[in-house]
């Protein structure tokens, strides 16, 4: 069988030195393992620190990414919802200044129709009284006409002999 030893036989049994060889060259290979063993399970608890460290770095980026996450998230939150209140704000005084300028727009075109009216009515006035004063015009002048008439009956007479 491989790994087996065969010691020298004495007297007694097995040959001591040989006994004693082997289990001293055990010890040493047992030493040697467990040491290296030791080495490697030292290099496997650094490892496993600096990965734990590593670990906690990481998670606590994370949480922090987290809670900026859920702020910025809240703050996006917060702006659309102030966005559409600014927006229906707007909206609202839009529409009541819109009802504002078209009420105003009636009022105007209200007193341009009146102004309208009231030119309209001036003019007719204005025309009456210009017909009033043209009637009496000509009537003045019918008046002054007769009156020279009667005055002048002769010169008249005398202007068309004088013409002819």
């Amino acid at each position: 069988m491989p790994g087996e030893k065969k010691f020298g036989s004495s007297p007694f049994g097995f040959n001591k030195s040989d006994v004693n060889a082997y289990i001293e060259k055990m010890i040493r290979e047992f030493d040697q393992r467990l040491k290296e063993k030791d080495d490697e399970i030292s290099n496997l608890k650094m490892q496993i620190r600096e990965m734990k460290t590593h670990f906690d770095s990481v998670s606590q980026e994370s949480s922090q990414l987290m809670k900026e996450k859920e702020l910025i998230a809240t703050a996006l939150i917060q702006a659309q919802e102030k966005a559409d209140a600014v927006l229906r704000e707007a909206k609202q005084q839009a529409q009541e200044e819109k009802i504002r300028l078209d009420q105003e727009l009636e009022k105007e075109r209200e007193q341009i129709i009146d102004i309208k009216r009231d030119i309209k009515d001036i003019k007719d006035y204005i025309t009456r009284m210009l017909e009033k004063f043209r009637a009496e015009l000509e009537q003045s002048e019918s008046y002054i006409e007769n009156r020279e008439n009667k005055y002048t009956p002769n010169e008249s007479v005398d202007d068309t002999e004088a013409a002819s």
